[in-house]
């Protein structure tokens, strides 16, 4: 039997690690993807550790060719694609005046057009067996633009848009297309370091748990299809909304 496969890309440090392990965990083989590849070793050890399947690789998201020979290599060498999480972030403050064009499209670039090839892929393999579920993350800039994140809010409100559309599409090919917007602050090493009092919101369940965010996007693989949600958006009980 071929292994059922999960591929997170933009297998981060926090997020994107924690969601690699929950799948992990359910029992699907995983297949972390990072720009950075080198960066995969420990993450992919520690699961290999506790006996789960698991393999990591460089990949650039914006990258057409390599997404598609990504792909295609999972497919043939590990087995079939069941999930697909993107979780590119590219959260980058500027203000208007200081957005030139290069910045504007590079952010779009990761948080968008990535989002497009590897849903495309995604979709390319799992149309041919009417089954898997594709996932991506969003953020509050996904449905409000925020002062000083032009760039950013209109790549994410893009990739909703993309989201939305792929989900009617291939809906009714048994392919689960569902959107998560992350609205606060999760718990990483770069918002422990510049969030005012992180360490008190986090003492207070105040900043979000990446482990506990995971899990929803297991629970999100398995719902039923009588029942499947399109948008989850998430944050700790204090933050206002």
């Amino acid at each position: 039997m071929r292994a059922k496969v999960a591929v997170i890309v933009g297998a981060g440090d926090a997020i994107g690690s924690a969601i690699t392990r929950k799948f992990a965990h359910r029992g699907l083989a995983v297949c972390a993807l990072r720009r950075n590849g080198e960066k995969l070793a420990a993450l992919v050890n520690e699961l290999r550790g506790q006996g789960h399947e698991a393999y990591g690789y460089r990949c650039d998201a914006r990258n057409e060719e390599q997404v598609i020979e990504r792909f295609a290599a999972i497919e043939q060498d590990i087995g079939d694609i069941e999930v697909v999480v993107f979780n590119i972030g590219a959260n980058v403050p500027l203000g208007i005046l200081d957005t030139d064009s290069r910045k504007f499209f590079k952010i779009w670039e990761m948080a968008c057009f990535a989002g497009f090839l590897t849903g495309r892929e995604a979709a390319r393999h799992m149309t041919k067996r009417k089954r898997g579920t594709i996932l991506f993350t969003g953020a509050t800039a996904s449905v409000r633009g925020a002062a000083g994140f032009a760039a950013f809010a209109s790549a994410k409100h893009g990739l909703r848009a993309l989201a939305q559309s792929m989900a009617r599409e291939l809906g009714p090919q048994n392919i689960h297309v569902a959107h998560v917007v992350i609205d606060a602050a999760v718990d990483t090493a770069w918002i422990m370091e510049n969030v005012p009092q992180a360490a008190e919101l986090k003492e207070n369940d105040g900043i979000v748990d990446p482990a506990a965010l995971a899990a929803n996007y297991v629970m999100l693989y398995d719902q039923p299809r009588t029942a499947w949600t399109f948008e989850l958006d998430l944050r700790p009980w204090i933050e206002r909304w």
